[in-house]
């Protein structure tokens, strides 16, 4: 295979958007969202962080204990990022609650349940859609408040499978035929 520098991708700009989980899915990576999906915002310029964990189980051999299988027994997918918009959808999904007339109750075990999620991540004319058809905000990033700095919503998303163990779906307008 030839080196060909034209397919060096950066993350130059994205959105992420949230959705409920009801809403129809996207079908491509350019093609506009449903009407359901909001844009949350800005991002932090740290960006977002993809992540695929695998736990493994190893079968050994009863004669030499030597290494015959690897078996795939758990696998998780999820993205973490800051977002640095303060929007009333963005408070609401760190915290897990509804704000109700400017007010909101807080209760550290709330998630704020499942919702779709649709990133994208775009390089000019390429763009990378990441569909979570059900995710669910799993881990937060302690918020700092301070003078000179943008205020943070750290989130981490987790990913969870449907029916078909399928839990993301990527799109590449590269690689549409």
């Amino acid at each position: 295979m030839a080196l060909d520098s034209d397919n060096v991708r950066v993350a130059v700009t994205g959105a992420v958007y949230v959705a409920p989980t009801a809403t129809a899915a996207p079908t491509d990576a350019e093609g506009a969202l449903n009407v359901a999906f909001t844009d949350l915002g800005y991002i932090s310029a740290d960006g977002i962080s993809e992540s695929l964990d695998r736990a493994t189980n190893q079968i050994r051999s009863w004669q030499d204990g030597s290494l015959v299988r690897e078996i795939v027994s758990e696998g998780t997918y999820s993205v973490s990022m800051t977002f640095i918009e303060t929007s009333e959808r963005v408070v609401e999904l760190y915290y897990g609650n509804s704000l109700t007339a400017g007010k909101l109750e807080i209760d550290p075990r709330s998630t704020g349940g499942r919702h779709s999620f649709v990133i994208d991540v775009i390089d000019g004319d390429s763009v990378e859609r990441i569909y979570i058809p059900a995710g669910e905000v799993t881990s937060l990033g302690e918020r700092t408040l301070a003078s000179g700095e943008a205020v943070g919503y750290e989130v981490t998303i987790t990913a969870y499978a449907d029916d078909s163990s399928t839990s993301v779906i990527k799109f590449f307008s590269d690689f549409e035929s």
